[in-house]
């Protein structure tokens, strides 16, 4: 797939989980809301990026090769297929942690760690982010073409979250319900959307990666 195409879908479903969400809505309840909201999305846009960095470095490691796709790719990418599919038909009523009572009050620091810990508790079940980065080392990009692929995708993924700050920033504490019913929408959406998402971008990469073992070539 060199025309990375697959990628947005794969970020739609990637920006619906709603945990981060409702962490920052939870964030600018604190005494300083805007820089607290902030210094997570900061916190966990970061450790994103890294880990997409580290997981982008440990596959093409493995594959041994930069620009062309070779047969290792493609049983990565059956392998993505395979938990994308199971994601979907795999009941989760759960998504994640989220701030209750016990969630202690943020400082900036906090924040800024408490993003990336949110980050690194999902990353193993962040099958969207494992096919954007498949996606982007199967396309003709070389290391600084993927590097910068990941920049973008990262900061795509964190646009709509960094309206939190925005808003809190323009209406103060007038924007709270309003985030809390964009929480809500985002929470139902979830529910329909993701799975729908998931299960197209699991089977496109499914019949992709069982084309190229058939065929010799890649479907897309």
């Amino acid at each position: 797939m060199n025309d990375l195409g697959m990628l947005l879908p794969i970020l739609l479903s990637d920006v619906l989980n709603p945990v981060l969400f409702t962490f920052m809505i939870y964030a600018v309840g604190s005494k300083r809301p805007l820089i607290t909201s902030s210094a997570m999305l900061l916190g966990h846009t970061a450790t994103y990026l890294t880990c997409g960095v580290i997981l982008a470095y440990t596959i093409e490691a493995l594959s041994t090769r930069l620009a062309n796709p070779q047969s290792i790719d493609f049983v990565i990418e059956f392998v993505i297929a395979c938990a994308l599919l199971w994601l979907v038909f795999r009941t989760r009523k759960d998504k994640g942690k989220r701030p209750d009572e016990q969630t202690p009050e943020f400082t900036v620091g906090k924040a800024f760690a408490f993003g990336a810990v949110v980050n690194l508790i999902g990353i193993p079940f962040a099958i969207p982010y494992f096919a954007a980065i498949d996606q982007l080392l199967k396309s003709d990009l070389d290391t600084g073409g993927v590097f910068l692929g990941l920049v973008v995708y990262n900061l795509a993924y964190a646009l709509p979250f960094a309206l939190i700050p925005l808003l809190t920033a323009i209406m103060g504490d007038r924007s709270k319900p309003i985030l809390a019913r964009i929480n809500g929408y985002m929470e139902k959406a979830g529910d329909v959307i993701m799975p729908l998402l998931l299960l197209a971008i699991g089977l496109a990469l499914l019949l992709d990666s069982v084309w190229y073992f058939v065929r010799g070539q890649s479907f897309f």
